[in-house]
């Protein structure tokens, strides 16, 4: 069978990777059923999906306004249309909030997806993408983060990610028809080279590129760059930052290996580059991608916040065939490119 009548559910869709995700899973020729609360998206992202892959392929794309946290909104879908994977993006997503409101996570992270799962058993869609984090890693004893490692997750958000990834481990335990793969993200970032995609976020942006581009476009003063005293050559924290389109393709891949792969299991993968890059590293190749100046303002370290973090790739490249192929540079010109023809994000356009 052709991955052609693939009926994917996308939930989160509407979101930074979901979008992108969706971009591809298109051109690929699945089906697409995005479910998003739009709570850090707007509905403007999937037209603008709809945009990119024409009208043809616009056919097999359908959005549902539609929260996790709702049991009947899944029910509603599931017993409507079949899926026959589900890649499961939605939840929230900033260290920082969820330190100062773990209910907020709990509730939008575990409740959210522990209905997802049952619902998905209860109509016989056993196979699922997890969106997971390389925030399951905390701060590890070395670097780069092995699949295998001890997790040790240091704030809510990266533990929701965690017990999420331990639920579906369970799940699987107790009925092996399940194939499940956790994919465990490292920094996000760029955009769609044609520039009519990108990151969103509502209120002022936790992760390092949309606050960036809010600086470049004059949105925002200045960035705020957290921890100066780092134990790294430059003061400050070091991450793997991966192409958003590189991480749309590792789902395509993870995808595949589900619908082949008979005895996967319960499988993680870590998507990243392989290597680190400092945050003041990353703000320099944005400048020069730009020609804007971005304008820092170095402040404390915030908790819940690990020193250096990135990804052991091996994994992914043996058993799925996938590899990042894009450096920060083309993060930073895609991200521009985003930034410049989308000041405001999606809002500025009529």
């Amino acid at each position: 069978m052709g991955f052609s009548e693939q009926s994917i559910l996308v939930t989160g869709g509407a979101g930074f990777i979901g979008t992108h995700t969706a971009v591809q899973l298109l051109d690929q020729g699945f089906r697409v059923t995005i479910i998003d609360n739009l709570d850090n998206s707007v509905a403007a992202a999937v037209d603008r999906v709809r945009e990119l892959v024409g009208p043809v392929l616009s056919k097999k794309l359908e959005f549902h306004l539609g929260d996790l946290r709702n049991k009947e909104d899944l029910e509603k879908l599931f017993s409507k249309s079949k899926f026959d994977a589900v890649i499961h993006f939605a939840g929230l997503k900033a260290v920082g909030e969820s330190m100062a409101h773990p209910f907020r996570y709990f509730d939008n992270n575990l409740i959210g997806s522990i209905n997802l799962y049952q619902v998905m058993a209860k109509y016989n869609c056993k196979k699922l993408v997890f969106s997971s984090s390389a925030t399951v890693y905390g701060q590890p004893d070395k670097i780069p983060c092995v699949e295998d490692f001890q997790p040790m997750a240091m704030n809510p958000y990266g533990r929701t990610k965690l017990f999420l990834e331990e639920i579906a481990r369970d799940i699987q335990r107790a009925d092996s028809e399940w194939r499940m793969i956790m994919l465990r993200y490292f920094n996000p970032v760029g955009a769609h080279e044609s520039g009519k995609l990108g990151e969103n976020p509502k209120g002022i942006p936790n992760n390092l590129m949309p606050y960036i581009h809010q600086v470049a476009v004059g949105r925002l003063p200045h960035l705020n760059v957290y921890g100066h005293d780092y134990p790294t050559p430059d003061g400050s924290a070091i991450r793997d930052y991966i192409h958003v389109m590189d991480l749309a393709d590792g789902h395509i891949a993870a995808l595949k290996k589900l619908f082949m792969t008979e005895n996967i299991g319960w499988a993680t993968y870590n998507l990243g580059t392989g290597s680190g890059t400092s945050v003041l590293e990353m703000v320099a190749a944005f400048e020069k991608a730009s020609g804007k100046k971005i304008p820092v303002q170095l402040c404390p370290r915030r908790p819940g916040d690990a020193t250096a973090v990135y990804a052991a790739t091996e994994k992914a490249e043996k058993e799925l065939g996938w590899k990042a192929k894009y450096g920060i540079q083309e993060m930073c010109r895609d991200q521009w490119n985003w930034a410049s023809q989308n000041p405001m994000g999606y809002e500025s356009q009529p």
